[in-house]
């Protein structure tokens, strides 16, 4: 495979816009999300993370929308849900993400946020939102944080138990 292949370019691009994305996820879901939690508590840290969140969440959707480019792999997985080929792999793929929408929205939601689950289960690619993307998005964006603002806040809750006790 090499450089100008067309398969080359799409393998690298999809890499880069993951590792981009997943760097981003990581630094604002495990490191400035408890910070603010710990500094400025529950009922302060969490709306501001919330907010924050669907902000930066917006502007991703707008940019994969703006871009029409598939930079982090999702219309591929969106399509293995309708596979009827050979490839044991791509049939069992397909089997566990067409198990149905809510629990597909309840495991993205949790595991990676609005941004991902709007995409995956909004009907088609680069069409802006419709008014079910927007309740998918919304419900995920409250969904996603609600629950992330409470993990925080137990983490720090326990260790401060644990550090302060003494």
């Amino acid at each position: 495979m090499t450089s100008e292949s067309p398969i080359y370019r799409r393998t690298v691009e999809i890499l880069t816009g993951f590792i981009a994305w997943k760097a981003y996820d990581y630094l604002f879901d495990y490191l400035l999300y408890p910070i603010v939690i710990w500094k400025l508590g529950l009922w302060q840290g969490g709306p501001l993370m919330a907010s924050l969140s669907l902000f930066i969440c917006l502007l991703l959707l707008w940019l994969y929308d703006w871009l029409r480019r598939d930079w982090i792999g999702l219309e591929y997985v969106k399509n293995l849900r309708h596979y009827h080929g050979t490839s044991r792999w791509q049939k069992v793929l397909a089997w566990l993400i067409s198990r149905g929408d809510w629990m597909a929205f309840l495991v993205l939601s949790i595991k990676f946020g609005p941004f991902i689950t709007t995409v995956y289960l909004r009907k088609g690619a680069y069409t802006g939102m419709s008014g079910r993307d927007w309740s998918i998005f919304m419900g995920s964006w409250l969904l996603s944080n609600t629950f992330w603002t409470f993990v925080c806040y137990g983490g720090i809750s326990t260790l401060r138990l644990l550090i302060f006790r003494r």
